[in-house]
């Protein structure tokens, strides 16, 4: 096994960093709807609470709310991070001035639209699962609350 003692210079892998940055941001963006969506599944939460923990992040009408913008906020952030931190790290390293540049702007292309791909999927599939299970859990709860 060859040992480099020179890690910390080495060149960062382009893609890898990407993808969990926007992975990353993606997930953050979204999570007002994915974690209640996952503890319904796992039966940690009924579909009465799971609708009250999405509603806070949404209006009344269903318009996107504060809590909903500060989650595309930190998603931002996180990739922005993501961005300046593969810079700093590239910035270590000797490589040439406009390889640098290439990788900082296909890097940035990468975390936009694979977390943009991400936030998008995320976002279809908890208003899917939404409809199809918890709405319907939401309301059987109500109606078994009228019953007692």
């Amino acid at each position: 096994m060859k040992h480099n003692s020179n890690l910390e210079s080495s060149e960062p892998q382009l893609f890898r960093w990407a993808l969990k940055y926007a992975a990353s941001a993606g997930l953050a963006g979204i999570l007002c709807c994915v974690v209640p969506a996952v503890l319904f599944m796992f039966g940690l939460m009924g579909g009465i609470y799971a609708i009250s923990f999405a509603d806070f992040f949404y209006n009344e009408d269903g318009s996107t709310g504060i809590g909903s913008w500060l989650l595309r906020v930190i998603a931002v952030m996180i990739g922005a991070y993501g961005v300046y931190s593969y810079r700093k790290k590239q910035d270590q390293c000797s490589i040439d001035p406009n390889r640098k540049k290439k990788n900082l702007i296909l890097l940035s292309l990468v975390i936009i639209f694979f977390g943009l791909g991400v936030f998008l999927t995320l976002e279809k599939w908890s208003s899917w699962y939404f409809d199809k299970y918890i709405v319907p859990a939401q309301q059987q709860e109500y109606l078994n609350q009228a019953e007692d």
